[in-house]
């Protein structure tokens, strides 16, 4: 397909081309992201819709797994993809996955709930996540290496670091979609009905991203190289079962991309779910908060892009890394204290334990939703603490001990259960529930963040700490992985640390972070998954990952 005229920008041939490109392979990553960042952003909505077939908590956690699923198949998307993108060409390969993750992402709109089709609404919808996750796992490795080829030397980090800013910007578009149509409707319709209005108008998004990048030409690296007859014949095999390149694969995992992901994912995910969960700050309120920090913080992916093609790209990734394993417990009590200023107040002068025998006591965590936590008087005192958001440590007793929550200077006892059944032990049950429920409104709890008590600038300080983190990690990253390996294999190669990166240790960080808190009852104990996986990254990639800055791609 031929090139837009250059009269349509009236510009010189050379400026216009290259500025085509990065709109181009942009304008269609952004539309991926905004797709694929829907379902993270209504992830409570999407429990009660198609998860309420299971307690709360459990269901929340579901909802989380199941945008992980779409993560989960990104790395198979990469290896497949990426082998055709090495095979026939980049161009062609993203504009099937744009396909694939446009019309997954319009049929989420048309789902069934599990009040109307049962254990059929999730199912169908773990599946289009799975094809979400497919196909974006061909497109980023695709759009970036398309953008480094174009790139002059000296410009890669500048030029990949608008595909970088892609995610954010999706990210973005979503969430003034979905705050628009909020406002729009009002919250009760919205959680009804009106969620589905954001993955239906994605479907214009598709028809307009598809006619944009038909027009753009086969990236010129790869065209020279295939005009020669020197691209590879067996991508996978190259990349992977040769121990030269597979050894820079696992640096590129290890060394850059893991860290990468745990600061990305944190700093935007994370935080979002951590304000509207755990802080019980309301949905509309959590996403107009995120928005501001993410176009305060957009422009430094471009910053640090530009910083990569000077200093390099693996000191800003590292200290990205560095700075975000230091600083995340302090940030996120930062967030609790401004978010909710009532509850972090009440945590402190009247904090919550549990005294249980720790062995009778289960993880607030039902794979099936068939557990109703009442089994053991320490699953029913957690269950509810668990419900109710509230962070608590535990107390040791002796076995066979009933257990008991205490409340600053209140005890609340619980039951045992084993003396009481049928609707006996349901009244018993909701009568604890009651007194726990007194006990912690009359120490300060309160059921949700006051709108009129939220330090709306600091949080929106805080944010734009963790999202200018995620600019550093992110910018330079795409730079780095296409420099890191050669023309032939470069999709297939570059595709599958950064996907397994994103995908596995990115994609799973929500889901791990609240089982983690939900099995601990500390609401700050899930960070602790970032902190380790970025560290690991700072020391590994100090010692193995090459510099790339000053490299040739066009071999």
């Amino acid at each position: 397909m031929a090139s837009l005229p250059i009269e349509t920008l009236g510009i010189p041939a050379k400026k216009q081309s290259e500025k085509l490109i990065i709109f181009a392979s942009s304008l269609g990553t952004v539309f991926e992201w905004y797709d694929f960042y829907l379902y993270g952003l209504l992830a409570t909505i999407i429990t009660a819709q198609f998860f309420s077939g299971v307690n709360e908590t459990t269901g929340f956690i579901f909802a989380l797994a199941a945008f992980a699923a779409g993560f989960a198949v990104r790395p198979f998307g990469a290896l497949f993809f990426g082998r055709i993108g090495d095979l026939v060409g980049r161009k062609n390969t993203f504009l099937v996955t744009m396909g694939i993750m446009g019309l997954s992402t319009f049929l989420v709109g048309v789902l069934p709930s599990y009040a109307a089709a049962g254990v059929v609404a999730p199912i169908a919808l773990v599946a289009l996540r799975l094809l979400q996750g497919l196909a974006l796992g061909g497109e980023y490795g695709g759009a970036a290496t398309y953008v480094a080829e174009h790139a002059p030397e000296g410009k890669r980090g500048l030029y990949t670091s608008f595909i970088q800013t892609t995610a954010t910007v999706g990210l973005f578009a979503a969430l003034l979609v979905v705050i628009g149509v909020r406002t729009w409707i009002g919250e009760a319709a919205f959680a009804e009905w009106g969620w589905r209005i954001p993955f239906l108008v994605s479907i214009v998004l598709l028809g307009v991203s598809m006619w944009i990048r038909m027009q753009l030409a086969e990236s010129p690296v790869f065209q020279k190289m295939k005009d020669e007859g020197k691209t590879s014949k067996a991508p996978l095999t190259e990349a992977f079962a040769q121990w030269g390149n597979l050894r820079i694969v696992i640096i590129a995992l290890i060394g850059a991309v893991a860290g990468q992901a745990v600061v990305w994912y944190t700093g935007q995910f994370y935080a979002l779910f951590f304000l509207e969960k755990t802080l019980k700050v309301d949905g509309a309120t959590t996403n107009i908060l995120i928005a501001i920090a993410l176009l305060l913080a957009t422009p430094a992916f471009v910053a640090f892009g530009w910083l990569s093609d000077k200093i390099g790209r693996k000191p800003i990734i590292l200290t990205g890394c560095l700075l975000a394993a230091l600083t995340y417990f302090p940030l996120f009590d930062g967030l609790s204290k401004y978010g909710n200023p009532e509850l972090y107040a009440a945590q402190r002068s009247a904090p919550v334990t549990v005294t249980a025998a720790q062995d009778e006591c289960s993880v607030q965590f039902d794979p099936i939703g068939k557990n109703k936590f009442d089994s053991h008087s320490c699953d029913i005192a957690k269950s509810f603490l668990a419900k109710a958001g509230v962070s608590y440590t535990n107390v040791a007793a002796p076995a066979g001990t009933i257990a008991e929550i205490r409340v600053g200077a209140t005890t609340v006892a619980t039951l045992d259960p084993t003396m009481v059944t049928g609707p006996a032990r349901k009244d018993a049950i909701k009568a604890f529930q009651d007194r726990a429920k007194a006990a912690l409104t009359s120490a300060g709890y309160p059921e949700k963040a006051k709108p009129a008590t939220i330090n709306k600038p600091m949080v929106v300080l805080i944010l734009f700490v963790l999202v200018l983190y995620v600019t550093m990690v992110y910018g330079p990253i795409a730079a780095l992985l296409v420099e890191l390996f050669p023309t032939r294999i470069r999709y297939t190669s570059m595709s599958l640390p950064y996907h397994i990166g994103n995908g596995w240790f990115g994609g799973f960080l929500p889901t791990t972070a609240f089982a983690m808190v939900a099995a601990t009852g500390n609401i700050y104990f899930g960070l602790w998954y970032p902190v380790v996986v970025a560290a690991l990254t700072v020391v590994f990639g100090l010692f193995f990952l090459p510099e790339t800055f000053r490299r040739k791609i066009d071999d």
